[in-house]
């Protein structure tokens, strides 16, 4: 989607800050003993009294099952589109990546933040700080004369530094009038010049960090993807709207602390 007017922008960022209190207020609830299907029905509350509707529930993909939860959350290995689990507490050192949006007025939001319940050991330490130092440079090459390339070995290049990998097998993306638009906004370095960026284009800026290895696997349920290697991942993702010389972000989430 593409953004040309000013009024167009401030909705977005109505809506956006709508989702953005949202996740905030569920990571308020993380706290060791707790099962994620109860931060789950909390989030769906939330969503009843903001009026909006989550907007991964009932997603369609891959010829899965339709997606039975208002939001992932993710807990360590467990990387992307995770179902929520009621068969597991949370315990102290869990990284837990809670990727939500909505559906509010014909758009959509999509966002993602990582949390490390109690004390984070240096590895984990590591991992998250890097995950987030790669997506909030990256973010901030979306400009007009800047390509998603650009944007993917920002990313690509401070994980490998740091001695992770990021997943190829899933990417970022525009969004808008639907979850998921064009351009495709990998966290990698791509062979061509990408798509060129727009002004006033909104895009989802996501970077999944592992260790290891970039491979992965999908549970039995149809959705929860893990690493393959069962090592812990970390994830970030920020909606942004392309500028001249600096872009808007719409879900200002830099400085929310991460141990909870």
């Amino acid at each position: 989607m593409i953004l040309k007017t000013q009024e167009e922008i401030e909705k977005y960022k109505k809506i956006s800050e709508l989702s953005t209190g949202i996740i905030k207020k569920m990571s308020e609830k993380l706290k060791v003993g707790i099962y994620p299907a109860e931060i789950e029905e909390y989030c769906w509350e939330l969503c009843r009294e903001a009026k909006v509707e989550p907007a991964f529930y009932g997603v369609v993909q891959s010829g899965n099952p339709p997606f039975p939860s208002s939001c992932n959350i993710n807990v360590n290995d467990e990387i992307l589109h995770a179902i929520p689990s009621s068969t597991r507490k949370l315990e102290h050192g869990d990284v837990v990546k809670i990727d939500f949006g909505i559906a509010k007025d014909g758009l959509y939001t999509d966002h993602c933040y990582t949390f490390v319940i109690g004390k984070m050991s240096e590895e984990d330490r590591s991992l998250v700080m890097n995950a987030k130092l790669a997506t909030e440079t990256a973010m901030k090459k979306a400009i007009v004369g800047n390509t998603t390339r650009d944007l993917g070995e920002t990313m690509e290049t401070i994980a490998e530094m740091a001695g992770f990998e990021v997943l190829k097998n899933y990417v970022g993306h525009g969004i808008g009038k639907t979850l998921w638009e064009e351009p495709s906004v990998p966290a990698y370095g791509l062979y061509d010049g990408g798509d060129e960026l727009e002004e006033g284009m909104v895009l989802c800026i996501e970077c999944q960090l592992v260790k290891g290895t970039d491979r992965t696997y999908i549970e039995s349920d149809g959705w929860t993807i893990k690493t393959s290697n069962g090592n812990k991942g970390a994830m970030f993702e920020y909606m942004v709207v392309v500028g001249k010389n600096k872009p808007i972000v719409l879900t200002p989430m830099q400085d929310w602390k991460i141990v909870v």
